[in-house]
């Protein structure tokens, strides 16, 4: 039985010892508390120390027999995925981005159309051209001066007959210029599927099963087709790139690029390595439908272009592999 020692204290004013219990309650606000803690005592019974699991009961000196299970794979992986990382699942289950030839049937019509699309989305590069122009915007503002001297009536009408009319104006000419892409993008499908030849290759960018890129290599062999091997015993000839193009969500993800690199790859297997590799002078992007003072932004494409395929042909020079 535990034991309370009361510890006598000397009370001045009334000349007489007191416990502390007693003078504790004779505060205001103490009273409540000293009965709690009595409480508390009288009724807090700790259980028997009794030993435990070692990996569930922390101990607080050295012990060499509290060990942790070891880490699996699998618990790992889940580790990493609580704080944020992809775990190792995770990445194996997204689909790989792989540039091959293509062969089949429906690959090829999927990959025709992504460039077919391409170039009638031109038609929206076109129309920011002509709008944004310095030229347009001036026009813009002189005919906005003209119709409001000619049709003014109310101050209130001014702006909206001005707007009105110019924006009508503008959509109309936009529209009558830049829906002949959508034709260009026809005509493009319909000259491939009569002019091909056995040495035109389509390589595509595969994403899970969608094609998201696709580039059109013509190869053309020296001696106007003749298979007759040089003394080096490898053929002659260029490789042409009729078409080059990706999806709009993967641009700038280097799927472009991966696909010039087998462009340059199946080249050189079949014409040898000194074989050329460039794009086509009227390659599928190459029409232009507007006026040349609008055509800056296409030819700052094309310069693009021909760079990426020029430092692709650079870096895999035969020579390079020997470093």
């Amino acid at each position: 039985m535990p034991r309370h020692i009361l510890v006598k204290e000397l009370d001045i004013r009334k000349g007489q010892t007191s416990t502390a219990a007693d003078w504790l309650n004779s505060v205001p606000g103490f009273r409540t508390s000293a009965a709690f803690f009595s409480f508390l005592r009288a009724n807090l019974v700790l259980p028997p120390l009794t030993p435990n699991s070692n990996t569930s009961t922390p101990l607080l000196h050295p012990s060499s027999s509290q060990t942790l299970p070891p880490l699996t794979h699998s618990s790992v992986a889940t580790i990493a995925a609580d704080d944020g990382v992809v775990s190792t699942n995770t990445l194996s289950s997204i689909p790989p981005l792989t540039t091959i030839t293509l062969s089949s049937g429906p690959d090829k019509v999927a990959a025709l159309e992504l460039v077919a699309d391409s170039i009638a989305q031109q038609r929206q590069l076109a129309s920011r051209a002509v709008i944004f122009h310095p030229i347009t915007i001036a026009m813009y503002i002189l005919v906005v001066g003209i119709v409001s001297q000619l049709i003014y009536c109310e101050r209130s009408d001014l702006a909206f007959v001005a707007t009105t009319s110019v924006g009508m104006t503008m959509a109309c000419l936009i529209l009558i210029i830049t829906s002949r892409y959508v034709n260009l993008a026809e005509e493009f499908l319909l000259k491939f599927v009569k002019d091909q030849g056995e040495d035109d290759v389509i390589i595509g960018s595969r994403y899970s099963d969608e094609i998201i890129g696709a580039l059109i290599l013509s190869l053309e062999r020296k001696g106007n087709g003749n298979n007759k091997k040089m003394k080096s015993g490898k053929l002659g000839g260029k490789g042409v790139v009729r078409a080059w193009t990706t999806g709009t969500r993967y641009r700038g993800a280097g799927v472009g690029t991966g696909m010039l690199e087998e462009a340059v790859r199946a080249t050189r297997e079949k014409l040898g390595n000194s074989a050329e590799v460039r794009f086509a002078a009227e390659h599928a992007n190459s029409k232009m439908v507007l006026p040349e003072l609008f055509n800056g932004v296409f030819r700052r494409r094309e310069a693009k272009a021909a760079r990426a395929l020029v430092s692709v042909v650079e870096r895999m020079e035969p020579g390079d592999k020997k470093r």
